[in-house]
Formats: structure tokens, C-alpha cells, sequence
């Protein structure tokens, strides 16, 4: 699948990144079993988000965690959180608003060891016409969760609270 990707800076100067196709199409029949096989591609990569100089690295557990959390199941917009996949390098790389989350689940006891952070991120998605043009595109604010393990490095566990933003969309 091929990536059609690249990070604008809007009005404000706060970085968009654009995500120019749309792979996984459907309201609610969207095929995560595909979306997984995609996210197993960024598997063993690292990314560095340019604010902090954090190294966040895609592990094994992404791939499953992204498409099959609860929130992923509850999530109104799947299209969005599945389409999100293919910036995920840009995602990463323009995140900002680091917040720290100690470890409260002996779940994670020893994955997120020394606790999680959030990362603020944004991403825009086209909207098609009629005619099979772009006549615009929804911009969304998402999360990033990372979890900080017991080997020391940081791993992106989920991407939650995908919301579209109000206000006026990008234009093509």
C-alpha cells in the first residue's frame, strides 16, 4: 500500500499531518484484520517526535492493541482511527503536549513500568465529492498513548480520542 503522506502547518501555525488516500473505507465495516496487517509493517521501526527528541518505537503489541481495544470497538469514527495508520511516522514525529501517567494496573506491570505518556497529534483525511474528487479535508485531533517499559524505551501502545475538529475543514 502506498503512502501518500506529508505534514502543512495551519493558520496558526500548528503542523497537519495530511494523509492523502483513503485505504480503509466503510462507517463501521471497516476490516481491522487489514488495518493490523498494515500496522505490522511499522513493527521493530522507532520514530523521533521532533518537540521532545523521544524515541518511540512500534512494538509487537501495537497491531493488536490499536485494532482491538475497547475503545477501538466503541469508536463512532473507525474510519478515522483506521485511516490514521497511514501517517502513523508523521503522527508520531509532529506530537506534542507530553503528559505523564504513572502506572496504576498490574496488568502492565511490567510493559509500562515506568508509566505512560500522552502525546497530542493531528491528522487530516480527504472527504470525497461526487465525482470521486477531494473537496475537502476533516481534520482530527487525536492521542497518543505510549507506554514506558521496563527496558527503558517508549512504545506506542494506542492512538484514542480521535475527534474531528469543528471549525472550517481544510480546503484541497
Amino acid at each position: 500500500m502506498n503512502r501518500n503522506v506529508t505534514i502543512i502547518e495551519d493558520t496558526k501555525g500548528k503542523k497537519i499531518v495530511m494523509i492523502n488516500n483513503i485505504h480503509f473505507s466503510g462507517k463501521r465495516l471497516i476490516n481491522w484484520d487489514n488495518v493490523k496487517d498494515y500496522l505490522k509493517t511499522f513493527v521493530g521501526n522507532n520514530y523521533r517526535i521532533e518537540n521532545t527528541a523521544d524515541i518511540i518505537y512500534i512494538g509487537n503489541d501495537l497491531p493488536n492493541e490499536y485494532t482491538g481495544s475497547v475503545y477501538t470497538y466503541k469508536l463512532k469514527g473507525a474510519a478515522a482511527k483506521a485511516n490514521a495508520v497511514q501517517g502513523l511516522p508523521e503522527i508520531i514525529k509532529i506530537a506534542v503536549g507530553k503528559h505523564f501517567r504513572k502506572n496504576n494496573s498490574e496488568k502492565h506491570y511490567r510493559n509500562a513500568a515506568f508509566g505512560w505518556y500522552r502525546y497530542d497529534s493531528r491528522f487530516a483525511l480527504p472527504v470525497y465529492g461526487e465525482n470521486k474528487t477531494i473537496e475537502r479535508y476533516n481534520v482530527y485531533h487525536a492521542s497518543l498513548l505510549v507506554r514506558h517499559d521496563e527496558n527503558g524505551k517508549m512504545y506506542l501502545y494506542d492512538i484514542l480520542d480521535i475527534k474531528k475538529e469543528t471549525g472550517n475543514p481544510l480546503e484541497p
